[in-house]
C-alpha cells in the first residue's frame, strides 16, 4: 500500500520557472468578463467558473497548439498545472469546454491576443517603432491536384465567346431569319445576356423541352441542337465566372477543396518535381522579441502581404 502524500499547496510541486506562472500573471491583469455572453437568469445548478475554463483552454492551446477538448479534460485530471489553474474547481468534462466555446464566448481569439499584447507592451515598454518582419509559406490542408487557374479560365472563356458568336450567326441565318428576328453579337457575353437569348429563342421558335429527343435512333432538330449548344455555353460561362470571382484581383489560382489556399512554391518540395502546392503565406512582425502582429494571407508574394500586415 502506498501512502498518499500531497502538499497542501500545489505550487510547491510546480517548478518556479514554469510558464504557467507568467501566463497567470498576464491573464489576471486582463478583464475576461467582457468575453462572455451576459445572462440575466440565475436558476439551475451552480455554473462552472467561465474565466477559469477560458484560462485552461488558452493555456492548453498555448502549449500544444491545436488541442482537442478530450485532451484538455485529460490534462485537467492528470497535470498539476491545470489543477493550479482550476484553483479547486471540479474537473470539467469536454462537453463543458465545448459549450463554453460555442455558446459563451463573444469575441474572437484575435481580440484576446490583442489585449494580451497591450498589457505586455505597456509593462515592458516595448518599442513599437522598430519592427522585424519574417514570413514563411505553410502548406494548406487541401488536396494537391485540385487547382483552378484564373488565366486558364479567362482564356477558355474567350474561346467560348468566339463559339457563341459563330452560333448566333448560324441561328440568325438558319432559323431566326425566317421569323424576322436577329440576335445581336458582342465581343464579350454576360451570363444574363445569354440567358435572355435562350428565353427569347425558346419562346420565338415554340420549343418544348419535354419533347426533346436524345440517344441512338433519334434525329435532333436544328432548333433543338442550337438551343442545347447555347445552353451548354451558358453553363460554361457560369462556371468560369464563378472561378474568376473566387480568385479575385490579387490571386491567380485557388484549390477546389480550400478556396482560400493559393498554389505556390514551398521550400520543402517533397514531391521532387517542382510542383506547386496549396499553401498560405504566414507573416510575423516582431517588436523587442515579442510577436506584435501575425497575419496569414493567400498571396504568394511577400510584397502583397506587407501592406495589410503593417
Amino acid at each position: 500500500m502506498r501512502q498518499l502524500k500531497l502538499p497542501l499547496e500545489i505550487e510547491k510541486l510546480i517548478d518556479i520557472s514554469d510558464p504557467v506562472y507568467t501566463f497567470c500573471e498576464v491573464m489576471d491583469h486582463i478583464d475576461l468578463s467582457r468575453y462572455f455572453v451576459e445572462k440575466g437568469y440565475k436558476t439551475g445548478r451552480p455554473r462552472c467558473d467561465a474565466q477559469k475554463l477560458l484560462k485552461v483552454i488558452l493555456f492548453a492551446f498555448m502549449e500544444n497548439g491545436i488541442c482537442s477538448l478530450r485532451e484538455i479534460e485529460k490534462l485537467c485530471r492528470n497535470d498539476i498545472r491545470y489543477m493550479y489553474l482550476l484553483d479547486g474547481m471540479k474537473t470539467p468534462s469536454f462537453v463543458t469546454f465545448g459549450n463554453l466555446i460555442r455558446n459563451e464566448l463573444t469575441d474572437s481569439v484575435e481580440q484576446i491576443f490583442a489585449d494580451i499584447n497591450a498589457y505586455i507592451f505597456a509593462k515592458d515598454h516595448v518599442d513599437l517603432q522598430h519592427t522585424y518582419i519574417d514570413g514563411t509559406k505553410i502548406e494548406a490542408n487541401a488536396n494537391r491536384y485540385t487547382w483552378v487557374w484564373k488565366k486558364s479560365c479567362m482564356k477558355n472563356r474567350q474561346k467560348v465567346f468566339d463559339k457563341i458568336s459563330l452560333l448566333i450567326d448560324a441561328m440568325n441565318q438558319e432559323v431566326l431569319g425566317y421569323l424576322g428576328i436577329k440576335f445581336e453579337k458582342r465581343e464579350v457575353y454576360a451570363v444574363d445576356y445569354i440567358s435572355e437569348l435562350l428565353t427569347v429563342y425558346k419562346e420565338t421558335t415554340g420549343l418544348d423541352e419535354t419533347s426533346f429527343v436524345s440517344g441512338r435512333g433519334h434525329r435532333k432538330s436544328i432548333r433543338q441542337k442550337q438551343y442545347e449548344e447555347l445552353h451548354e455555353y451558358l453553363e460554361r460561362l457560369k462556371s468560369y465566372a464563378y472561378h474568376i470571382e473566387i480568385c479575385g484581383e490579387e490571386r491567380n489560382s485557388y484549390s477546389k477543396t480550400d478556396h482560400d489556399a493559393t498554389f505556390m512554391r514551398l521550400k520543402r518540395d517533397y514531391m521532387g518535381n517542382d510542383q506547386l502546392l496549396p499553401a498560405y503565406n504566414l507573416q510575423a512582425a516582431i517588436c523587442d522579441e515579442y510577436i506584435a502582429v501575425i497575419d496569414v494571407k493567400p498571396y504568394a508574394s511577400d510584397m502583397e502581404c506587407f501592406v495589410p500586415l503593417m
